[in-house]
C-alpha cells in the first residue's frame, strides 16, 4: 500500500478489554480497586522509607524508587483505561498516543535497569560485606540511578523515533487499552518487517538477556549464602526471594509481549493487564510481608499519625 495516496489518521480508537457493557462495568469496579491499592501501597512504602532514618540505606533507597516507579507506571495506563471503560467513545489522538507510548517505555525502561541495580546491590552486600558501604555509597547509588533514568530515556526515544514516522492511513482501531508498539505497528499502511525485527531486538532480546543475567546472579548469590551464618542466611534468602519474585513478575510478561513477532494471541490483553496493573499492586506486598524492618517502620508511622490526629482534636 502506498502511504502517499492516503491521509494520516488524526487518532485511534482503543478497543479496550471488552465491548460488552456489563463486562466493562465489572472491569471498572475491579480495576478501580486494583489501582487504589497500587497507589496506596506504593506511596505508603515511599512515605515509610522516607520518614524512618533507620531505613535510609541503599537497599531501601532503591526499593523506594521502585515503588515510586510502580506508582507512575500504573498511572500511565490505569486512569485512562478506567475512563474508557465507562466511555462510549474511547479515542486517543495521535500525539496523545505517542506521549503515552513514550512515558510507558520510559518508566518501564527505568524499572528494568533499576532491578539490575538492585541485583548488583544484593550481590555486593552478600559477596563483599566489609566493603559494601564503600562500594555502594551515596555517590555510586546516585550515579546508578541517574544511569537507569538515562537508559530508560534512550530506550523510550528509540521506540517513539521508530514509530512516529510510520504512515497510519486507516484502519485506526487499536486492539488494546493503551498505546504500545506491537498494536501500532500492525496499523501502519506500509511493510514493517524490518521495523519489527528492530523492535524485537531492542525490546524483547534485551529484556530476555537482562532476565537471564539477573536470574544467574541470584542463583550465584544463593550458592554464596551457604557460607553465611543461619540468621544472616535467613534474612538474605528472604530478601533474594522477594527480588526474584518481582523480577519474574516484571520480566516474564515483557518477554512474552516483546520477544516475538507482533502477532495477536488470545492471552495478549490478559498479560498486558498483569504487568501494567497487577504487578505494580503486588510489589509492595512482596517486599513488605516478610520484611520486619519495614513493618516496624509502618507501625511507627501509623502511631505517629494517630498521635498527631489526636493532638489536633484536643
Amino acid at each position: 500500500m502506498n502511504p502517499t495516496n492516503h491521509s494520516q489518521v488524526a487518532g485511534f480508537v482503543l478497543l479496550g478489554l471488552s465491548q460488552i457493557w456489563e463486562l466493562r462495568l465489572l472491569f471498572f469496579m475491579v480495576f478501580s480497586a486494583v489501582y487504589l491499592l497500587t497507589v496506596t501501597g506504593n506511596l505508603l512504602i515511599v512515605a515509610v522509607i522516607t520518614s524512618d532514618p533507620r531505613l535510609h540505606t541503599t537497599m531501601y533507597f532503591l526499593l523506594a524508587n521502585l515503588s515510586f516507579l510502580d506508582f507512575c507506571y500504573s498511572s500511565i495506563t490505569a486512569p485512562r483505561m478506567l475512563t474508557d471503560l465507562l466511555s462510549g467513545n474511547p479515542t486517543i489522538s495521535f500525539s496523545g498516543c505517542l506521549t503515552q507510548l513514550f512515558f510507558f517505555h520510559f518508566i518501564g525502561g527505568i524499572k528494568i535497569f533499576l532491578l539490575t541495580v538492585m541485583a548488583y546491590d544484593r550481590y555486593v552486600a552478600i559477596s563483599q560485606p566489609l566493603r559494601y558501604t564503600l562500594m555502594m555509597n551515596q555517590t555510586v547509588c546516585g550515579l546508578l540511578m541517574a544511569a537507569s533514568w538515562l537508559g530508560g530515556f534512550i530506550h523510550s526515544i528509540v521506540q517513539v523515533g521508530l514509530t512516529i514516522h510510520l504512515p497510519f492511513c486507516g484502519p485506526n482501531k487499536l486492539d488494546n487499552f493503551y498505546c504500545d508498539v506491537p498494536q501500532l505497528i500492525k496499523l501502519a499502511c506500509t511493510d514493517t518487517f524490518v521495523l519489527e525485527l528492530l523492535m524485537v531486538s531492542n525490546n524483547g532480546l534485551v529484556t530476555l538477556m537482562c532476565f537471564l543475567v539477573l536470574l544467574g546472579s541470584y542463583i550465584a548469590l544463593l550458592f554464596m549464602l551457604r557460607s553465611h551464618s543461619r540468621e544472616g542466611r535467613s534474612k538474605a534468602l528472604s530478601t533474594c526471594a522477594s527480588h526474584i519474585a518481582v523480577v519474574t513478575l516484571i520480566f516474564v510478561p515483557c518477554i512474552y509481549i516483546y520477544a516475538r513477532p507482533f502477532w495477536t494471541f488470545m492471552m495478549d490483553k490478559a498479560v498486558s493487564v498483569l504487568y501494567t496493573m497487577v504487578t505494580p499492586m503486588l510489589n509492595p506486598a512482596i517486599y513488605t510481608l516478610r520484611n520486619k524492618e519495614v513493618i516496624i517502620a509502618m507501625k511507627k508511622l501509623w502511631r505517629k499519625q494517630n498521635f498527631l490526629l489526636n493532638s489536633g482534636e484536643h
